[in-house]
């Protein structure tokens, strides 16, 4: 008869629980929510290529433009098919394919994983107007750029833009900082 005193319990927890990969995709709900919210609000209160509101004179605009292209209005004058190829299913398969990594690589920070869905939401709430209005992408934030790189302003963008933009460089620092860690402990 075994002595229970001797019987070693081993029990395998997961390196990441599924929570952890499952709960930041909650951001990529909250980015499409206020994405389309706001982009409604837009079209129900804004006529098309008008200002809206301005704020700290005309530093800030609201304004309803769309664009058809990708940013910078890149690609606006292509024919209908490049552009639902390349702005479109190319961009879909992207996020599919950065989402099947997310899924299966346990490596990334929690920064990373919050900054990957953040792109995501992004990148969805653009490609449902790129999939469901004809007339492309609603964009309405408008910033004085004083000609700064050749802008008098920013070209418009949304909240979308704002997402992919503000965690495409979070997802880039958190990557510099890893690999500097990562150094200084091959260097000890």
């Amino acid at each position: 008869m075994p002595n229970s005193t001797n019987t070693i319990e081993v029990k395998f927890k997961p390196k990441y629980p599924k929570a952890k990969k499952i709960i930041p995709l909650i951001l990529t709900l909250v980015i499409i929510l206020a994405d389309q919210i706001t982009k409604y609000l837009i079209v129900k209160n804004v006529p098309m290529n008008t200002i809206g509101a301005e704020f700290f004179g005309d530093f800030l605009r609201i304004i309803h433009v769309s664009n058809p292209g990708i940013a910078f209005s890149i690609g606006h004058g292509w024919s209908l098919a490049a552009r639902g190829i390349l702005f479109r299913i190319v961009p879909l398969i992207v996020i599919f394919i950065v989402l099947g990594i997310y899924f299966r690589n346990d490596e990334f920070t929690q920064l990373q994983r919050w900054a990957i869905t953040g792109i995501a939401g992004g990148g969805f709430g653009n490609l449902i107007d790129r999939f469901f209005r004809t007339e492309g992408v609603v964009d309405f934030i408008d910033i004085k750029f004083y000609g700064l790189f050749g802008f008098e302003r920013w070209p418009t963008f949304n909240v979308a833009d704002m997402a992919v933009v503000i965690c495409g460089i979070l997802l880039v620092i958190s990557f510099i900082f890893a690999v500097k860690t990562h150094k200084a402990g091959e260097d000890e």
